[in-house]
Formats: C-alpha cells, sequence, structure tokens
C-alpha cells in the first residue's frame, strides 16, 4: 500500500502491484501520501469556472439540472486551490514535475499559488482538439495545461512542441482528457516505475497512460461512479 491508510474505512479501494485507486476527497487523500514519495503528478481538477460554462450551456453534457447539480463530480472551488497545491509540492519529490490541466480563467489563479506553494511555473502547454466545441465568443478548441517544476528536471524528449494535439473524447466522462495526451506528459517528465499521482482522476485516463507507459499508477477521485469506472477501465487494460 503506497498512502497512509487507515486499516478500517468506507472509502472503496482497489490496489495492486501496479496501481491503487482509492475513492476519497482529493485533499483529504494527498494528506494520506508520504512526503516526497511521488515523482510526477498529473491531474484536471473540476474548477469552479465550469459552472460558469454551463450555465451558458456550453458544457450542458455535464449537467443534471438546471441548478447545476451533478451526478458525475463535485466542482472543486477556488478558495481551496492553496492548500491542494501546498499537498501537492509536498508529496513530489524533489526534481519532478506537475502538469494541472485548466482553462484561461483557471490558469491566473493558479499559478501564482502554485509559485506560492515553492514550484516554478515554466509555461502553459496548449493541447489542441483539433475540433473546435461549444462557446459564443470564438468557439473552444484548445485548453491549457500548467506545466510546473520542484527543483530542476529535464525534459526526457527537447524536441516535443508547446502545442500538443490530440482529438477531444466525444461521449466519454465529463472532461476526459485522451489518454495519448497524458502519455506524452508521462513520456517527458518520467521514467519507467516511477510513481505518477492523480487525485482528480475522474475515468482514469492519466492511470490508464500510467500503466501503458510501464510506470506505476497512485490515483483518488470523490465520485464513487468515478472510481468504479476507473476500476473497470485499469483492469481491463491489464487482463
Amino acid at each position: 500500500m503506497l498512502i497512509n491508510k487507515p486499516k478500517k474505512s468506507r472509502h472503496a479501494k482497489l490496489i495492486t502491484s501496479s496501481y491503487e485507486l482509492y475513492q476519497y476527497e482529493a485533499i483529504d487523500f494527498l494528506k494520506l501520501v508520504p512526503t516526497e514519495s511521488i515523482d510526477l503528478v498529473i491531474t484536471d481538477p473540476p474548477y469552479e469556472s465550469l459552472e460558469k460554462h454551463r450555465a451558458v450551456g456550453t458544457t450542458t453534457r455535464l449537467k443534471n439540472s438546471k441548478a447545476s447539480s451533478n451526478t458525475w463530480f463535485k466542482i472543486f472551488p477556488n478558495y481551496l486551490f492553496p492548500e491542494l497545491l501546498h499537498e501537492i509540492y509536498r508529496i513530489l519529490k524533489k526534481n519532478s514535475h506537475f502538469y494541472l490541466f485548466c482553462d484561461q480563467e483557471t490558469a491566473f489563479i493558479i499559478k501564482p499559488e502554485a509559485e506560492d506553494a515553492g514550484f516554478k511555473f515554466w509555461k502553459p502547454l496548449i493541447w489542441d482538439k483539433k475540433k473546435i466545441g461549444m462557446g459564443y465568443h470564438y468557439r473552444a478548441r484548445y485548453e491549457f495545461i500548467l506545466f510546473f517544476e520542484k527543483g530542476k528536471r529535464k525534459l526526457n524528449n527537447l524536441a516535443i512542441p508547446d502545442i500538443l494535439e490530440y482529438p477531444r473524447i466525444h461521449r466519454g466522462y465529463p472532461t476526459e482528457k485522451p489518454a495519448e495526451l497524458s502519455e506524452t506528459l508521462i513520456q517527458q517528465s518520467s521514467s519507467k516505475n516511477e510513481l505518477i499521482c492523480d487525485p482528480f482522476m475522474g475515468s482514469c485516463s492519466v492511470g490508464i497512460a500510467t500503466i501503458r507507459q510501464n510506470r506505476r499508477f497512485l490515483g483518488a477521485d470523490i465520485s464513487r461512479e468515478a472510481f468504479n469506472i476507473s476500476k473497470k477501465r485499469i483492469q481491463s487494460l491489464k487482463s
């Protein structure tokens, strides 16, 4: 077991030698992870501005009602980002990388908070989804991936551009990212058998990418539905 988890818990879990999945709130989960035990963090929080997008109908697939309740995930409020980022910094080993998916509005919130936690900000990478989505003021075709560093670690391939082109996932888990996109980040910022963490794992696209690249995965999500989907997907991959 990779985390300092109480033996008795109501939280669902799946533990193997290659991966550990937990149904847990992100910050509570990270507090159980030992200091400087993780080689790379890649994550995609359900950031607060998603509520604004839902209100104008640009992410209607995510909503359950006009009251914006959601059976898939709860929005992670902006005021919790400082604590989240300090925990991520704590669990990462020295000389490691951290990638966070977000929109342009959330990027302005995350960057100073992450720097305050101790990270060096390098740049925003662009995920080009190759086809436009919903929207009103120039329809969205891209998303930011904020690239941070703790200490100093070289990228494995200096020929990779800062615009990464992968088609968006259609009819998948809400805001799901293609595993191939995470594979690029994993190849760039980790080595075989290293430990990669995602505290907002959703349907486990980062976990799938991790196992494909012969690394170990530690993931959590507050949603039992997300945990069950992740369990099914990752077990199918290993079968």
